[in-house]
């Protein structure tokens, strides 16, 4: 027997426009948890590398760092939305990675550095894991929409990439006079977290009071409470895709601006680079949206993760700054919707009530292929091809992802 929820709680009763703004709220969570915890140390890598006498094997460890808390985080947050609800899970992660942001300026050894990125990562995940699962109800709520929606809360990172890409340089200029004036970079976007905590805040509030804050009870319950769990391995292909994905992304994130700098690139345009990247992130909501409602099975996450190897390779093959720009234009539009993706495959593969496992396993796979890509890719670069080889090795490992994805067909052939 299946119960139905009062009328007052349906999740349709959102309009149009307010569920735009809700999207956008929430897409705070993303730039939180990706855009500004984790993408801004690419910005920071080069300073800090500097100052503290790292190698890149080193710099490359502090994201490998960031994501064995990302992956310990997601595989607690299907237990803690579970046992406190997805909201809870995503403010609650917002506000502990804000205090691990600015704990990271107070601190200078590579121990405690360490371990700052462990926890920030571990705070990250909550917020991405239950946004995510809120932006998928939020879809559900507008299905003429849904993929743009989904789409609109992962390119949510983009915003924090476009803010990183213009506090950063202005931070570290104003603070090159100072002992360690990294730290103060640290400060600044700890600070942008916690206006973006305040927005999501917003999102959770106008969620529950549309009834989407219960969306998961009310679609757990009745026959599809009772039907037998999708077994996961079924997503084989594009799991394994995803964990190259992950160990393959990362490595362009983490260098790209150090590759750039020996490349002679200026302060200025840095901040274009990192500008123009974010900006195409937030564009890829619409770019990609009928890409991914079109086809159920794994050929958008391949067809991005072909197009992110030629993107990763370009700076590599030509120096010229304007190969540059295209290689971020183009790196941006592309990798966070291959995230998208995923969640999209899971949407349209099962029930709502296995979402929250689905968009968690998929989660656990990224943060398995980010522990490792970070370090290979420094130890890599410590080498005598540098930087070039490490991404070169990037791309390469994007490719072998796109090509396991091209193998995952739907759950219902």
């Amino acid at each position: 027997m299946t119960t139905s929820p009062p009328a007052v709680s349906t999740p349709s009763a959102m309009t149009a426009g307010r569920a735009l703004w809700v999207a956008l709220a929430l897409s705070m969570g993303a730039a939180v948890s990706l855009g500004l915890a984790r993408f801004s140390y690419g910005l920071l890598l080069p300073p800090m590398r500097a100052d503290l006498g790292w190698s890149y094997a080193l710099a490359g460890g502090m994201n490998t760092a960031n994501a064995v808390g990302y992956l310990v985080g997601a595989l607690v947050t299907p237990a803690l939305m579970r046992r406190r609800g997805a909201m809870w899970v995503l403010i609650v992660g917002a506000v502990l990675a804000t205090l691990f942001m600015t704990g990271s300026g107070f601190v200078t050894s590579a121990p405690a550095l360490l371990l700052q990125r462990l926890l920030a990562g571990l705070a990250s995940a909550w917020v991405f894991v239950a946004g995510g699962l809120l932006a998928a109800r939020l879809g559900a709520a507008q299905p003429s929409r849904s993929s743009f929606l989904l789409g609109l809360y992962y390119g949510g990172t983009g915003f924090g990439i476009l803010l990183s890409a213009l506090v950063v340089p202005a931070v570290l200029q104003a603070a090159a006079g100072v002992a360690h004036g990294w730290a103060w970079a640290w400060w600044a976007l700890a600070l942008a977290s916690a206006l973006g905590t305040v927005w999501l805040a917003w999102a959770v509030h106008a969620m529950t009071g549309q009834g989407l804050g219960v969306a998961a009870a009310v679609a757990g319950s009745g026959a599809q409470q009772a039907s037998e769990p999708v077994a996961l391995h079924r997503f084989g292909w594009a799991l394994g895709g995803y964990t190259l994905f992950g160990a393959g992304y990362i490595g362009y994130m983490t260098f790209i601006i150090a590759l750039l700098r020996e490349q002679g690139a200026s302060a200025g345009f840095v901040t274009l680079f990192y500008s123009l990247l974010g900006l195409a992130c937030v564009a890829s909501s619409r770019l990609w949206a009928g890409l991914l409602d079109r086809f159920h099975g794994g050929q958008p996450q391949a067809l991005l993760n072909m197009l992110l190897g030629v993107a990763t390779l370009l700076p590599v093959l030509s120096p010229s700054l304007p190969v540059a720009l295209v290689s971020g234009v183009m790196f941006g539009a592309v990798f966070l919707s291959v995230v998208a993706s995923t969640t999209a495959l899971v949407r349209h593969n099962l029930p709502q009530v296995d979402w929250a496992r689905g968009i968690s396993a998929f989660t656990i796979a990224f943060a398995l292929g980010q522990i490792v890509g970070p370090t290979v890719t420094g130890w890599i670069s410590d080498g005598a091809g540098g930087l070039a080889h490490g991404l070169i090795v990037s791309a390469g490992t994007l490719w072998l992802g796109a090509a396991l994805a091209s193998r995952q067909r739907t759950l219902h052939q």
